[in-house]
């Protein structure tokens, strides 16, 4: 009578988180599903996810009496009236949210999106990490400091003080978006760009609790990370 072998051969031999990105490795599949729970349960980005996820269900206003749910504004209302160099969402396209503006208002304005410079074409990552020493602040949109040179809408800089982007090699994927655990970006419209005609904009900066997540999952790495200090 012939014997077979059924020992289990995996053809699975990695692993990748889809919260925070890291890669596991090993070639037991019985030890690769132990290592995969001990991760699970260890993960800061999928925590972090799961308290924002309370909170934010904490928060959220309940029904009336009447049985009604009460309605909620998409944006806070200091958000109304967004400055004039903010390009509204095209039209038609309902996935292109406009960032909302700061209580601030525009004071903290004095970068514009429109302009004449359009003789660019879309740049290739990585972001340059060693980009403060060669660059300097051209000026600021909403209170985030915008490193040039600018020359909208073709050329944007980069973006931040913490959370950085190179307008100028984004493309809009949403990965960035997708994996912070504390909602710091919203889409900004871009028209005319030539890379893509939204960026993440990280509105929420001071909100970064340094998880590295974004930088670690941007395709085109146009993403860089500064913890203070």
């Amino acid at each position: 009578m012939t014997e077979y072998n059924y020992d289990i051969v995996s053809t699975v031999s990695e692993y990748i988180c889809q919260d925070c990105g890291s890669l596991l490795i090993h070639s037991n599949p019985l030890t690769l599903e132990s290592m995969k729970d001990v991760h699970k349960q260890l993960c800061i980005v999928a925590r972090q996810k799961i308290i924002a996820a309370e909170a934010a269900k904490a928060s959220a206003p309940k029904a009336t009496a009447t049985g009604q749910k009460p309605s909620i504004a998409s944006t806070p209302p200091s958000s109304a009236t967004p400055p004039a160099s903010l390009a509204p969402p095209t039209s038609g396209t309902a996935t292109t949210p406009a960032a909302a503006a700061p209580a601030a208002g525009s004071a903290n304005t004095t970068i514009s999106l429109t302009g004449s410079g359009t003789n660019y074409s879309k740049v290739d990552g990585p972001i340059d990490p060693s980009f403060k020493s060669k660059r300097q602040v051209a000026g600021t949109f909403q209170g985030i400091k915008v490193w040039g040179p600018v020359d909208p809408p073709g050329q944007l800089g980069i973006w931040g003080t913490e959370v950085t982007v190179d307008f100028d090699i984004c493309v809009a994927d949403g990965a960035c978006i997708e994996a912070c655990p504390v909602n710091v970006y919203e889409w900004l419209n871009t028209p005319g760009h030539p890379a893509s005609e939204k960026k993440p904009f990280m509105i929420r900066e001071k909100d970064c609790i340094f998880c590295m997540a974004c930088e670690n999952v941007c395709p085109p790495q146009c993403v860089k990370i500064f913890q203070k200090g």
